[in-house]
């Protein structure tokens, strides 16, 4: 059978991380006990008054289709947090709610990207940014950040891409993979070297911030597309709830791709992110707590290890550390790690060229996990030890 596929989708890359955990569940099979510090997942569950109001919407019927755009009180709720927390003023019709921050950033993209168009975008940055540019037909254009300074995207060299093709401007804060925090005068300089080129905010880790302050792109211009949802803050991966904040003027344009894609998304599961956004924040503040106590010491055992992270991580629950002591093939070295201690570590190389020979350490794994993991890394990284290269 002679069946021709796409070139753009066959020779996408994959998603290493998601091979790596793969590879990591397939050893858990054959008895192996794998420590992850891979994958980019809350291990708390869902807090319970979240799980009840999915549960009593089910229970009311609201399995039905909703509005394209999502529930009304659902679209209320999220513009009332981004006006409590950071004082800015958009509608509930600049809201669309979507399945997952991954379909807004689809929806997204194909709504802007035209073939040719450039996005410009740090490098190393989250791992599918390019291929969603890609996927329609776009380049990515890589501004190749600094690692004294976090990987941070500067103003300067982000004015130093913009061209007649530049379509947007791509900022992601708090970071994946770097867990890096843009300041409020960082933003307001980009935003300002965007002039009137819109400018993409990836705020999935909003609210996951451990020293300073969480802002949002929307205090400092309204020619913003936001990505933010439930995942992360709220320990929802698996519920695929998230949505898109878009200029007013172009949401009739998203909402048709919505209704023509997608639908809408699941009844219950946004009865659910109502009951997040408005519910007790009590869970979300332990939640916090804990990733900040997981991340100091994570930090001081990667260092021990021998690996240098020199800018330290403020959000997120990631540190991105330098492992070339150790092998510069990242991808080589995650894998050595998985199938020779049972540690599973994502390669930097997923994040972009930029990131090579470095390894991403996720602490959203208990303590204890945590620590055992470490110890068989300090132990396989030792002089003398198979992991060292001395």
């Amino acid at each position: 059978m002679n069946i021709s596929l796409s070139d753009r989708m066959v020779n996408m890359p994959p998603f290493h991380v998601m091979e790596i955990l793969e590879r990591a569940q397939e050893l858990e099979r054959q008895g192996r006990k794998i420590i992850h510090l891979e994958i980019g997942e809350p291990d708390f569950p869902t807090a319970p008054h979240i799980c009840e109001a999915a549960t009593a919407a089910m229970c009311e019927g609201n399995t039905k289709y909703t509005h394209s755009q999502g529930l009304p009180e659902l679209r209320e709720a999220i513009v009332e947090n981004y006006m409590n927390r950071f004082g800015v003023d958009i509608s509930p019709e600049q809201v669309i709610i979507t399945s997952g921050t991954s379909p807004a950033m689809l929806l997204l993209f194909m709504a802007l990207i035209d073939a040719g168009d450039e996005v410009i975008m740090s490098n190393p940055h989250y791992a599918c940014y390019p291929n969603f540019v890609r996927a329609f037909g776009g380049l990515p254009c890589f501004v190749y950040t600094d690692r004294h300074n976090g990987f941070m995207l500067q103003p300067e060299t982000v004015s130093e891409k913009i061209n007649e093709r530049t379509k947007a401007i791509l900022v992601n804060s708090p970071s994946n993979p770097t867990g890096q925090v843009l300041t409020s005068e960082m933003l307001e300089r980009l935003s300002d070297v965007a002039g009137d080129i819109p400018v993409i905010s990836d705020e999935i880790y909003q609210g996951l911030v451990y020293d300073g302050e969480d802002h949002t792109i929307l205090e400092y211009r309204d020619n913003a597309f936001v990505l933010n949802g439930f995942s992360k803050l709220y320990a929802m991966t698996g519920w695929r709830l998230g949505y898109l904040i878009s200029p007013v003027e172009h949401i009739r344009t998203l909402q048709k791709m919505q209704q023509n894609f997608f639908i809408s998304t699941n009844a219950f599961v946004q009865h659910a992110g109502i009951a997040a956004l408005r519910g007790p924040q009590n869970t979300v503040r332990e939640m916090v707590s804990t990733y900040d106590k997981r991340r100091r010491y994570l930090l001081k055992r990667i260092i021990e290890a021998g690996m240098e992270v020199e800018s330290e991580p403020k959000g997120a629950y990631y540190i991105f550390a330098d492992a070339r002591e150790f092998g510069e093939d990242s991808l080589k070295l995650s894998h050595r790690i998985l199938e020779d201690i049972g540690v599973a570590v994502t390669p930097g190389i997923d994040f972009g060229d930029g990131g090579e020979g470095y390894l991403r350490f996720s602490y959203a794994n208990s303590l204890e996990n945590i620590k055992e993991g470490m110890d068989r890394i300090q132990a396989y990284f030792a002089p003398g030890k198979p992991g060292s290269l001395i």
